[in-house]
């Protein structure tokens, strides 16, 4: 079966923790934040949201979508992680990306930015050691300790699945040899096919099966009465949003127009091997409500039948 999840943006707390309530009792598998340090608008620190997440809902899983993990000591990442997983019940995916985009938030943090990708890569075997292990030792470029116990372990044994975010060949070669799933965003079904294939032959390169592998998809989508009122839409907020013109991506990215529509479009991704889709709803805030309920009675059900 498809799942689908929702990523929401930037709201005052009242109002996050409501929708979060609304999207559990419609019946989405999964709700998703993104992450950033410093960035174009407004972002919560990930895992605390989710942890205020937590304390709202009962079912649905939790997402980072992603987190960056380079800009957090992998220790911290690790701790914080294992208690959203405690207070969640166990229903943690921990999304992971390198990032990039704004080099200020590496500065801040004081983390090089050239060197994000390696940390990456050493931090989510760090993690791992910490939430497996008692105690755990580890020895790498720019994380070492020995004897060290971090406690409580997450409530997911051996931990929540990680999810490696990214469409680089990079991203894509540490899918395939650490990750537990892909969460891809920006990128197209014939391009989608073959960051899969690039994946599995990491995979299969490191000597490791992708049994239980999650290929995952995080499109942009925006609702309308018809595709030509969605476009605007999708473009004029993601615009601004970015601040750069979205208008020339539209017709390569987004996922825009009637519930008809959306469900073709969503479909060549389940075609290219998509089982999971975290997806990001791109409306005014007077109208995200009643776009979430629309997908969820007239989307939802098509594309889990598939």
């Amino acid at each position: 079966m498809i799942g689908v999840g929702v990523q929401i943006g930037f709201h005052p707390p009242a109002e996050q923790l409501a929708l979060a309530r609304a999207i559990e009792a419609l019946g989405y598998d999964s709700l998703w934040c993104g992450d950033h340090i410093s960035f174009h608008g407004q972002y919560y620190e990930a895992l605390t949201l989710l942890a205020a997440y937590a304390t709202v809902t009962t079912r649905i899983k939790l997402g980072t979508g992603v987190y960056l993990l380079a800009l957090r000591p992998p220790a911290l990442a690790a701790k914080q992680a294992a208690t959203v997983d405690q207070f969640s019940g166990g229903r943690l995916i921990f999304g992971v990306g390198v990032g990039g985009e704004n080099p200020k938030e590496f500065e801040v943090v004081g983390v090089p930015h050239k060197e994000r990708g390696a940390r990456v890569t050493e931090a989510i075997d760090v993690v791992r050691a910490l939430w497996r292990d008692t105690p755990a030792t580890f020895r790498g470029r720019f994380t070492s300790f020995e004897g060290v116990s971090l406690d409580p372990k997450p409530v997911q044994k051996p931990g929540p699945p990680i999810w490696i975010g990214g469409r680089s060949d990079a991203a894509l070669a540490r899918a395939g040899r650490q990750g537990d799933g892909w969460l891809s965003y920006v990128v197209q079904p014939d391009r989608y096919a073959q960051g899969l294939a690039k994946i599995r032959a990491a995979a299969e390169a490191a000597g490791r099966s992708l049994d239980g592998f999650t290929a995952a998809h995080l499109p942009f989508v925006t609702l309308g009465r018809d595709h030509e009122a969605a476009r605007s839409t999708w473009v004029r907020i993601l615009s601004q949003r970015y601040n750069q013109d979205f208008g020339p991506l539209a017709g390569r990215y987004g996922i825009i127009g009637t519930p008809d529509q959306v469900v073709e479009q969503l479909g060549v991704f389940i075609e290219a091997g998509c089982r999971y889709f975290a997806i990001s709803i791109i409306a005014d805030a007077e109208g995200l409500r009643e776009q979430l309920e629309t997908f969820a009675t007239e989307v939802l059900p098509r594309l889990r039948a598939r």
